[in-house]
């Protein structure tokens, strides 16, 4: 079931369970934009079921916030819509376009760690005829940012800098002073360590604060508002500051001395997170 924010926008709450991320449609008085295409073929069918009950304007546009499996897997779904991705993107949605979905293919990507398990075992479960599927290919192709208007509703479109991937793009809509960020907003893997990248968080903030919003969609969480994204980047900034080196004890140390007190459970966590840039950075020096 889809959630109304004003007049104009919709979305498909994400699924944590299912690896589903949150799924939007803004509706213009003349055309539809749908953002973000799911981790499968169900993913994107269960969504346009649920926009065909609405008899909204017809979809005329996909735009994809990054090229994650979970965003992109779903795209071939909006047969009558364009396309539309920032460049970065299209240039890793034809590395997906050269890959096969067969069982072996399959296997040998989970081997070799170019697929997560959960990535394989929703295409087995969500996308029918495996043997035959390719992604289909972006249609618009952006530098920078791109303004659509769907008829008396215009849509923002730019890419960012972000802790999470080098081709993160967001969705402003101007005059409901909503925001979809996709997952821009979040830390990412590598080497099995999850880290914020410390050298972006400052900038991904400011390009994201630059925008006159009251809400906020991210793709694995609930519905923010503005106090809740600024006590979101509050206690990020914090956990950055206190972390100058590999030790966790150190930064956890500093943050104290600085606050007069114990991190809470998020920050903490972002602590870990930003401690492990800083191992990954001594990794690769």
């Amino acid at each position: 079931m889809l959630n109304q924010i004003g007049d104009s926008i919709h979305y498909l709450p994400n699924q944590n369970d299912k690896e589903r991320p949150t799924l939007g449609l803004v509706c213009g008085d003349q055309y539809s934009l749908v953002i973000d295409s799911g981790n499968s073929v169900q993913h994107a069918r269960d969504f346009l079921n649920e926009i065909e009950k609405l008899k909204v304007p017809p979809v005329k546009y996909l735009a994809i916030t990054h090229a994650h499996w979970d965003h992109i897997l779903g795209m071939n779904e909006f047969e009558a819509a364009a396309i539309i991705v920032n460049a970065r993107t299209n240039e890793i949605i034809q590395d997906w376009r050269s890959l096969s979905f067969d069982d072996r293919s399959l296997q040998e990507y989970a081997d070799a760690k170019k697929m997560t398990s959960h990535c394989v075992e929703t295409i087995i479960s969500e996308i029918p005829e495996r043997d035959t599927f390719q992604l289909t290919s972006p249609d618009i192709i952006f530098e920078g940012s791109l303004r659509l208007d769907l008829g008396n509703k215009v849509c923002v479109l730019e890419t960012i800098r972000s802790t999470h991937t080098d081709d993160s793009t967001i969705v402003y809509i101007p005059d409901e002073k909503v925001l979809f960020l996709g997952d821009s907003a979040y830390g990412t893997t590598e080497n099995s360590l999850y880290h914020f990248k410390q050298s972006l968080l400052l900038p991904m903030i400011e390009d994201i604060r630059k925008y006159d919003a009251t809400h906020f969609l991210l793709g694995h969480e609930s519905i923010c508002d503005a106090a809740e994204m600024d006590l979101y980047w509050k206690e990020l900034i914090s956990a950055s500051k206190a972390v100058t080196s590999a030790s966790l004890e150190g930064a956890i140390a500093a943050f104290e001395a600085d606050h007069d007190r114990k991190p809470n459970e998020n920050e903490l966590f972002f602590l870990k997170a930003f401690v492990n840039d800083q191992i990954l950075k001594s990794q690769s020096e």
